[in-house]
Formats: structure tokens, sequence, C-alpha cells
């Protein structure tokens, strides 16, 4: 169904096909390219829906002064194109529109900063001054449509799951959630603030609380945070999600659910649901991180006890790890050359290594200094065979982990081991509850509103053994959502606070809604949230989260189409009372 057509045009190139040969028809829309063939022009007129060609052939006067990307609208009769013109790269093209008028929309365009069609080759900073012309780039105009298409499949996944559709403020309070926030100063309340929400995570707890069932909405995160390739500075979309009375597995299966009924109904080749799940102890084992690659067949081995008293100092009471890497033995001595410097350059002392000849004895640069008894269960542990390296990584507790997970990731990329056209994606669950802080302290390692496995009897020993229900969605080594069973007892949350250095008092004051709210009969509940613009980025296969964001930020966390950060005038600043300090 289209709507009545209306002034500017009848047709959109979507309605243009061999069915309306004969008529005289409108179409409106931007000039991409014209071509001058001996006094017959031809234009490519480009709409929201696609590329139709409109043909000049007694009245070539009317492109007088039109230049590329100009708005247009064009009248005339479709008629079938010449076998030997026919272009079978676009939807229109059996059709042509030979031209009987033309009228100029608006302007008429001025020079292009950056060539339309090839946009994503230009600097980005360009781009995003001219946001608005790079996003007429079929290819960044296709990611936008893309978006919105899977982000209307996710709302109608949860809506078939039983999940409302709700929203929660964007003025709130500010909250320590482990990123700064974005404050908005109140002119009503003096020298006091607003702050946008990191996340919905009090409001949609405080949704349980009120009785509704299942929760969910495409909400906008705001922090103040420096941006990576899969992080914006500043604003992200995330599908956020909670139940009442669930369990882990509750959210594990609603979970799998809603993201293999996305990637399915978009063909992303992907493993299959139930996902693969790895507690986080076995994962910062076997592979380094807590956001795997799945992809990388290569695995992180123990060795540690083989090397307790050893005479060799750098592995002798160390964290060591090996890492086998098969068939690598044939390598070139400026492979192993690289590799060694690629371990220095992330703070690595050196990185051992050894080869596993024909006969299955070894050859390396510390071969001498590993004992006969030693190799044997090195063959063993590691699943050694001939032609087979086996690098060793060492170094003091989980220092020598996260060496041996960049040392993986970076074995794998340079070996090309890694298949980059499908997903592989895993849960990682059973994260600690705690970690040091720079002093040595407790602090907590993820959401403060976890629930400690064991309860209030968790917290009671070492902060650092307690294990809390988090869990994370990793894809391809990237953190795609996080989540938690919440805490739903003042008691434990006051002890769980406590332990991170906040007072009951201190409770009250940060989150007294919360506190308050628990009072008065609080269910159990439990939730996670996808980040959207990361899911974006891996089933289209870009670099960077900013190729699936309309109107992003660039680096620098500057609007380089509008102009913000930006100063306001002198009178908008009293209004809030707020002074501009000199910056020193």
């Amino acid at each position: 169904m289209h709507f009545k057509p209306n002034k500017y045009r009848t047709h959109t190139t979507a309605m243009l096909g061999e069915n309306i040969l004969g008529e005289k028809i409108l179409a409106a829309g931007w000039v991409e390219n014209i071509r001058d063939h001996g006094g017959i022009k031809f234009v490519d007129l480009r709409d929201h829906y696609g590329i139709v060609q409109i043909t000049f052939q007694q009245n070539a006067e009317l492109l007088t002064g039109i230049h590329r990307e100009s708005c247009v609208s064009v009248g005339g009769e479709a008629v079938k194109r010449s076998e030997d013109t026919i272009n079978t790269k676009i939807t229109t093209g059996t059709i042509e529109i030979m031209a009987e008028r033309l009228e100029i929309l608006g302007n008429i365009s001025e020079n292009l900063p950056f060539e339309i069609t090839s946009s994503k080759e230009t600097n980005e900073e360009l781009r995003l001054r001219y946001r608005f012309l790079d996003l007429r780039n079929p290819a960044v105009h296709d990611a936008v449509i893309y978006r919105s298409q899977v982000i209307s499949y996710m709302r109608q996944s949860m809506n078939e799951m039983g999940f409302l559709e709700m929203n929660t403020p964007i003025l709130s309070a500010s909250s320590p959630e482990g990123a700064r926030d974005f404050l908005v100063p109140s002119r009503r309340h003096h020298g006091k603030f607003y702050a946008l929400p990191q996340a919905p995570q009090i409001f949609k707890q405080l949704y349980m609380i009120s009785g509704f069932d299942r929760y969910f909405q495409i909400a906008p995160c705001f922090r103040d945070e420096d941006a990576r390739a899969d992080r914006t500075a500043g604003e992200f979309y995330q599908l956020d999600i909670e139940m009442a009375f669930a369990e882990q597995e509750d959210v594990f299966t609603a979970g799998e659910a809603v993201l293999s009924s996305v990637l399915r109904k978009f063909g992303i080749n992907a493993a299959p649901a139930p996902y693969q799940r790895l507690t986080y102890a076995e994962t910062m084992l076997k592979y380094g991180t807590d956001k795997p690659d799945l992809r990388n067949p290569l695995f992180i081995t123990e060795l540690s006890d083989l090397f307790e008293g050893s005479g060799f100092k750098p592995f002798a009471d160390k964290t060591v790890r090996g890492i086998r890497v098969p068939g690598m033995a044939a390598k070139s001595k400026s492979f192993f050359k690289s590799m060694e410097e690629f371990a220095l350059s992330i703070g690595m002392g050196g990185l051992g290594y050894v080869e596993v000849q024909e006969d299955m004895s070894f050859k390396g640069p510390i071969d001498k200094f590993i004992s006969e008894e030693t190799r044997t269960e090195l063959k063993t542990r590691a699943g050694l065979e001939a032609g087979d390296v086996l690098y060793f990584i060492a170094d003091i507790g989980k220092t020598a982990e996260i060496y041996a997970g960049q040392i993986r990731a970076e074995l794998g990329n340079r070996l090309e081991l890694i298949d980059k056209d499908r997903l592989e994606i895993c849960w990682i669950y059973d994260f600690p509850m705690y970690e040091e802080d720079e002093t040595g302290k407790p602090a907590f390692s993820h959401n403060p509103f976890s629930m400690p496995k064991g309860g209030l009897d968790a917290l009671n020993g070492d902060p650092f053994d307690v294990i809390a229900y988090q869990y994370d969605f990793v894809i391809n080594g990237v953190e795609l959502a996080s989540g938690a069973v919440r805490n739903h007892s003042n008691e434990i949350m006051v002890k769980a606070f406590e332990i991170a250095g906040y007072s009951e008092s201190d409770l009250k004051q940060r989150f007294g809604a919360l506190y308050g709210a628990f009072k008065f009969g609080a269910p159990p509940h439990a939730g996670m949230a996808f980040g959207v613009d990361r899911l974006l980025m891996l089933m289209l296969k870009e670099d960077s989260v900013r190729e699936v964001i309309a109107f992003p930020l660039n680096g620098n966390a500057q609007d380089l189409l509008l102009g913000a950060p930006s100063e306001v005038t002198e009178q908008q600043l009293r209004e809030v009372h707020i002074k501009v300090r000199e910056k020193h």
C-alpha cells in the first residue's frame, strides 16, 4: 500500500517496473550522475528506494546548470529499454523515463566535498561534517535501513515472548555505575544536577517491584567514556530486558531466543543456540580473556605446576601458560622474531617457545632449561605433535593470563586462523563479585546490584572468593550483552555495598528509591541488556560502531555536523547557576 501521490512524484523507484510501461509518471530524487552521449543526456535519478534512468532526448537543455546531487522532480513516459541497454544491476534496469519536464526542488547542489558513492573511503571527520551527504551513499544509507529493520524485528520478537515495551526517564539522578555521568544543571534547584542515565538499571528493577512481569526497551544510554571501535563516545542503545520471578536460566533462554531469532531472520552465519557456556574462571584459563573469540582454534594450557622450584628463573614459581600452535615449526625465523617483538611491545620480558621435531624431541631457545620429565608431561598435557610449536607465557598471577590471551589473539590473526564470515557466540558466567581497586580493596567488578551466589552467607567470607550471578554474552571477542540476577534483599544489599566501602547511609542517599522499595516486597528478578550498535556492527561486518549509527559523535566525542559540544550564552549559564572557570 502506498500513500496518495503528491505534486512532487507519483511513483517511487520501488514502484517502477514493466507494469507501468506507457504511463506518464512523475519521479523525484537526487541526480546521482549525468552522462552525455552526443546530444542525448541520461540522468541516474536516485531516491530512498533505488535508481532509475531518465533520458533527455530532444530536450537536454532542461539539464542546463544542474549539478550532481541536486534534488529534482522529473515527468515523462515510462518506456522499455532496448535489449542492448538493459541494466541487470538495478531493479529498474529494463525501463527508462523519457523526460518531458524537470523541476528543481530547492537549490542546485554546490560542488561536493567528496564523491557520494565512495564516501566510505573519505576521511571520517569530513564524512561526519557532511553526514547528510554521506548518508546518501547507498551503502551507508542501507546500513541505517538495516538498523531500522533489525530493531523492528527485535520489538516483534520481544512482544511475541510476552514482554511489554516500557519507557524509563532520561533525566534522572547520578549513580556510581562504572563510568562518568553526563550532568544536566537544574534551573529551578540551585546547585543541583540531573544525570542522563548510564542504563535504565534502577527503573527497570522498580518496574519488577511494581508488579510488572516482563519488561523490554530499546533504551538510550549515556556514558562519558572514550570512544573505541566497538564503543561510541557518549550515547548508545541497548535492548534492555528484565523479568520478575526469574532465575539465571530464564534470562539465558530469553536472550538466546531473541538473538538466534534475529540472526536467523537476517541470514547471519552463526553457531545455533543453545550457545556454549563458560565460567569466568574457565575462560580466563583457556582463552586469557573474559571476551574470548571462539573462532580462534588456539587455546591456553596451565603449566605452572611443572615449573615449581625450577632452576629456570623466568619460569620458577610463576604463573606459566602454554599455547600449542599446530604446524607452526615450518614458519620462518622472521615470523618468530616478529612474535617476540610483539610480546615486548605489550610489556612482556620475552616469549619463550620450543619446536617439536619429527622424532618428538624439542628444539628452541629454552629447550635446555626443560627437564626430560617435564618434556614428557608437556607433550601429553598440551597434546603436542611433530611440527607443532609450544609458546610459553610466564609472569605473576593474572598478568600471565592477560599476556597469554593477547599472544593467543595475535597468533590467531597473524596465522589467519579466524573465519571472518561467521559468528561464534558464548555465555560467560560466574563472574567474581569483587575485584581489587588501585589500593587493593574490594570494588564491584560488574553490576553492583547483582545477587551473590550463596546469598548473605557468601558475603561473610573472603570478598575475592564471592561469585555473583552475573553473565555476559560474547560474540567474536566482543561483549555484546551483560546482565545479572538482581539482589532483592536490603540485608544482602547493605552487606554487599559495605564490602565495597559504602555505608548504609551512603546506600540510602545514592540508591534510596531501590532501598526503600525493597522494604515493600520485592520479587526475585533478573535481566540483561544487548548492545544494539555492537550487534549491528557485527552483523554488517563493520570495523567501527559509528558505521551503523546515523549521526554519531566522532572519536573525540564531538558532533561535527551540529557543532556540539558548544559554548552557550552568559544568560543561559546564569539561569542554571553556573560560572565557567578558566582552564589551567
